[in-house]
């Protein structure tokens, strides 16, 4: 799809058309930039400028350069040369690709045709490429070519009609296919593979299409959309990092010849998986005394006891949510969901869980109105 992709935007470029492509600000687009550029070249049409038209152009191509984790192994090492990864930063020191915020900033101060402009949004229902296609779709010695493979290019242009621009359909899907999973998972082999249900068992309209299925043995963990499941890991110890105000304290002592050793006194954060150690605070907190040398005697708090789930309700009423749903399941199992923040809360006998994907500061007041609910000792 890529040649396909380079091959129509070439020909319309020689035939002196301007070539459109709506697409996100990251991702793909950087390979488009590094394919492109090099297929103009070997055409004769090295002149041909390129446009990147998106508010967080700048931004977007120099992280791109800096951010070397999820590159090929071969674009790793030139960023520690250093060289930059990509062909677009020497692109943008040529001039060859000009970057702009919008049409309005920079642009108009050195636009040339024909061009390839990238901009977007893919559904073409905001950003820039809606302005190019009103000024270029009447038209047809020009051409728009759809690369994201997840908004159908005839719903996107259908507002629009009628259009005389020349349109191109390349997806470009960087997702795995069935044989390709399958065969990465049995050169991986895991211990336990986790897979979405609908992938261990064929589409329901073609029951007899076994290859898209994932295979493996044992049979694969599956989850579904605000599943609560075990995974079968057990680890002995956890990774925790310690932040740099609280390395400086610490003052470590040689017990013997290359080994060191010192008492860390900290508060540790729980978040996402990942464990923090920090320091504690210089201020006395709740929960604590001074005695009578003016050192403090720090006493800790435990929370125990089950969430009174019309306590628990009320507490989410105070903290400003609306619309609270309340369901029991059974075998003392109750479900709250909160639709207008996109939140699921199942509340069991012996765990809470709490599926949440609004902000951070919907996660807080959750989490205040929960520990209204138990008991301190």
């Amino acid at each position: 799809m890529i040649g396909d992709f380079c091959v129509n935007a070439a020909v319309t470029l020689k035939n002196g058309g301007n070539v459109l492509v709506p697409c996100y600000p990251s991702g793909i687009t950087y390979d488009l930039f590094e394919c492109l550029s090099g297929h103009l070249d070997s055409c004769g049409l090295s002149q041909v400028p390129l446009y990147f038209v998106s508010p967080v152009s700048d931004s977007a191509l120099a992280y791109s350069n800096i951010f070397a984790e999820w590159l090929s192994a071969s674009k790793q090492s030139r960023v520690y040369l250093p060289e930059a990864p990509f062909p677009h930063a020497e692109l943008v020191a040529i001039g060859r690709l000009k970057n702009c915020k919008s049409i309005h900033d920079g642009l108009s101060e050195d636009f040339k045709p024909p061009c390839v402009v990238f901009s977007g949004h893919p559904s073409l229902r905001m950003g820039d490429a809606v302005h190019f296609l009103e000024m270029w779709g009447n038209s047809s010695s020009n051409t728009i070519i759809f690369t994201e493979p997840d908004f159908p290019f005839v719903e996107a242009l259908s507002p629009y009609q009628p259009l005389q621009i020349r349109v191109c359909y390349c997806p470009i899907d960087t997702c795995l296919r069935f044989s390709q999973a399958n065969k990465l998972i049995k050169d991986l082999k895991p211990t336990h593979l986790v897979v979405a249900d609908s992938y261990i068992q064929p589409p329901v309209s073609m029951p007899h299409k076994t290859e898209f299925v994932i295979n493996w043995e044992p049979s694969p963990l599956t989850y579904r959309r605000g599943e609560v499941i075990s995974l079968p890991i057990k680890r002995q110890f956890e990774t925790i990092e310690i932040t740099p105000e609280l390395a400086a304290s610490l003052d470590p002592q040689e017990v013997r010849s290359g080994y060191n050793i010192t008492m860390v006194t900290g508060t540790l954060s729980c978040h996402d998986n990942k464990y923090i150690l920090k320091k504690l605070p210089d201020e006395v907190p709740s929960g604590t005394k001074r005695k009578s040398d003016g050192t403090v005697n720090r006493q800790k708090t435990y929370m125990w006891g089950n969430v009174n789930i019309p306590a628990f309700v009320e507490a989410l009423t105070k903290n400003g949510f609306v619309d609270i749903k309340v369901e029991d399941t059974g075998e003392g199992c109750t479900i709250v969901d909160l639709p207008n923040d996109d939140t699921l809360i199942q509340v069991e006998p012996d765990n809470t869980h709490i599926i949440c994907n609004g902000e951070e500061t919907v996660r807080i007041k959750i989490r205040d109105a929960l520990l209204k609910c138990l008991k301190k000792i």
